[in-house]
């Protein structure tokens, strides 16, 4: 197999490029990452230079180059279908890829007042309606999916899916902005927060320099 290369954001700050690495972490299969740090004179060009869109992440497979955080999980769980990146019920799927597609293109709110920073002290934020209203729909599908999954293990669907890649990033926000949270959302983001992966990659962050 042609080497997998995962171009990513300073690990402290890139939502997007945690969800793509997060996925192909979980495959077990070996890859190449490169940081490019974020917010930094030279961060653009040097965006460009591995991603058409000038955005991150960026999965390189071969000829092939893919730069959005969505197509990217979907390609590694096609790549690697014993990860089971996805549920394997039919049923179970589609609402994973709903959730995930809703994920990926909603709680804009919620993004502009929580930004994710795995180096920020934890404490609480003053944020509006909107952001509230997102909150309550990311705690309502997390209740729901664990309620309709919980026999079949900790996270959203039963085993890790795609669907948790997608929303641990907000697990690392609702932690960092010290949002209350209860019952099955509560210890669905705690089951997320000891994730190897996800503790890997604040370890790597809280490390890392965040210029060129």
């Amino acid at each position: 197999m042609e080497p997998l290369v995962l171009y990513l954001g300073t690990k402290t700050y890139s939502t997007w490029s945690l969800r793509a690495w997060l996925a192909l972490k979980h495959t077990g299969a070996p890859f190449s990452e490169e940081v490019i740090a974020l917010y930094q004179p030279g961060s653009r060009d040097a965006l460009l230079r591995r991603s058409p869109s000038g955005r991150v992440p960026a999965l390189r497979h071969g000829d092939l180059v893919l730069w959005d955080s969505l197509a990217i999980c979907e390609y590694v769980a096609e790549l690697f279908p014993d990860a089971r990146l996805w549920p394997a019920d039919r049923a179970a799927r589609a609402l994973a890829r709903s959730v995930s597609s809703e994920m990926h293109s909603g709680f804009a709110a919620l993004r502009n007042a929580m930004s994710m920073d795995l180096r920020r002290e934890i404490a609480p934020i003053a944020h509006d309606a909107a952001a509230d209203a997102d909150i309550s729909r990311v705690t309502s599908i997390w209740n729901e999916c664990r309620g309709a999954h919980r026999d079949k293990g900790e996270y959203l669907f039963g085993h890790f899916t795609i669907a948790d890649a997608m929303f641990a990033p907000v697990v690392t926000r609702f932690r960092t902005y010290a949002v209350p949270l209860t019952g099955a959302a509560a210890e669905y983001a705690e089951t997320m927060w000891r994730h190897p992966g996800l503790a890997e990659w604040v370890a790597a962050a809280q490390a890392e320099s965040l210029t060129a």
